[in-house]
């Protein structure tokens, strides 16, 4: 007996021990169980970042009624750190922050929002700042002192890492710097992250940079190659569903709502699109002085309820007009329009918690179509009668059954809630 009491409590003791210096290989810190919603610095200002902005930004947050929409992650992209002190520890440009991240972070609370920051999983940052290599839990400790509630986490100059190693050491130091921060993975998918990164991070890019324009590639400035359009990133996005859950998000990149590059009708598409994917909402525009129809765009609540939805699913496309090529699940080419471009109509469909489902008209072409969704797309049998409402009019439009259709412009989308 005394033999196998040993026995037990030694076995005991190794499980212990090994559960201490083992990794955790899930991520527990209860963050992002919707899509987070919020503004970041980087479409709009690049490296031009102060404190100055950021405060008008959290101010601007307030004022035009995107707090109360559900909008709360104000972040700094890259630019706003310039060296490392003698111990190692991050240093932020003082002559662009001069009151220190710390008081920045406490404005930021004092208006109900919250603080994100970015970094880098390689020596330098994608602009030449000081990245997190070898300093990621010596960062993780000095973000949670100044009250880092978000961050960005990119991957320039990272040389032969590997992403799942590099993410992972980040994941753990946030764990163990005593505070909670959503961790975005900022990788640009080329490690599919989404067959593993639902226990390292909260979001992972699936793509690269989106550009702001309808479709196609863009060359950077300096003749790199290439950020891409909005319906470009649309395509990469399916065969990735599955992926997609409380906790852990496809992350096609952030909004360019307001920017410039698109028309209102664009833009409107561009919104529903990643509401229903159930992207992040990350705005990227002047929130100073936005035109009336770009605040309506950002704060359409009907549309932003499917976003946040509780249960969680990513939007599937039930049907396109286009020749199908494969999906990126796969490690296939995703979706590519047939001759004549990208022209062609869509049907997208999320289920939501009720038993509802949104349904996205998309008219990708450059002129009016009718687009019709079929019950038997939405997994509804066909004599089912069902109640529409187009979240864009804020009109209920009747009962349907077997079938919705509806014209919609050029560059533009419909969006109803079905419901039973």
């Amino acid at each position: 007996m005394k033999t196998f009491t040993a026995a037990l409590l030694t076995s005991l003791l190794i499980l212990a021990f090994l559960s201490l210096v083992q990794p955790s290989t899930a991520l527990d810190n209860g963050l992002a169980l919707t899509p987070p919603m919020g503004w970041n610095s980087w479409n709009k200002f690049g490296c031009n970042v102060s404190e100055d902005l950021i405060k008008s930004m959290a101010d601007g947050m307030v004022a035009s009624g995107m707090k109360d929409a559900g909008y709360q992650y104000v972040v700094i992209d890259d630019c706003w750190q310039v060296s490392r002190d003698q111990d190692g520890n991050i240093v932020p440009d003082a002559q662009r922050f001069p009151s220190g991240m710390k008081a920045l972070g406490e404005y930021i609370h004092a208006k109900g929002l919250k603080f994100g920051i970015y970094s880098d999983a390689g020596e330098k940052t994608c602009a030449g700042r000081p990245g997190s290599m070898g300093h990621e839990y010596q960062d993780a400790l000095m973000y949670a002192k100044w009250g880092v509630d978000y961050l960005k986490y990119d991957w320039c100059h990272t040389g032969k890492r590997n992403a799942e190693e590099a993410y992972s050491t980040m994941r753990d130091a946030l764990r163990t710097a005593g505070r909670p921060i959503v961790f975005s993975m900022c990788e640009w998918g080329t490690a599919k992250p989404w067959l593993w990164a639902a226990d390292t991070g909260n979001l992972w890019r699936t793509t690269g940079d989106i550009d702001d324009h309808w479709e196609g590639k863009q060359k950077f400035k300096n003749g790199g190659c290439c950020s891409i359009g909005m319906l470009d990133i649309l395509d990469l996005q399916v065969g990735l569903e599955s992926f997609a859950g409380p906790g852990h998000w496809n992350d096609p990149d952030m909004l360019e709502v307001g920017n410039g590059g698109m028309t209102t009708n664009e833009y409107r598409a561009h919104f529903s699109l990643w509401a229903i994917l159930a992207a992040p909402l990350i705005a990227g525009n002047d929130l100073r002085n936005m035109a009336p129809e770009i605040r309506e765009i950002l704060t359409n609540r009907e549309v932003i309820a499917l976003n946040q939805d509780a249960l969680g699913r990513q939007a599937s496309r039930i049907w396109t007009s286009r020749a199908p090529k494969g999906d990126k699940a796969d490690g296939k080419e995703a979706d590519a329009p047939t001759e004549g471009g990208s022209s062609g109509i869509e049907v997208w469909s999320k289920p939501l918690e009720d038993g509802s489902r949104a349904v996205l008209l998309l008219n990708r072409g450059a002129s009016e179509a009718e687009i019709t969704a079929s019950w038997i797309g939405l997994g509804y049998p066909e004599h089912l009668s069902a109640s529409i409402r187009d979240l864009w009019a804020h009109k209920d439009l009747g009962k349907f059954a077997g079938k919705f259709s509806a014209k919609v412009p050029s560059h533009d989308v419909v969006v109803v809630r079905v419901k039973p």
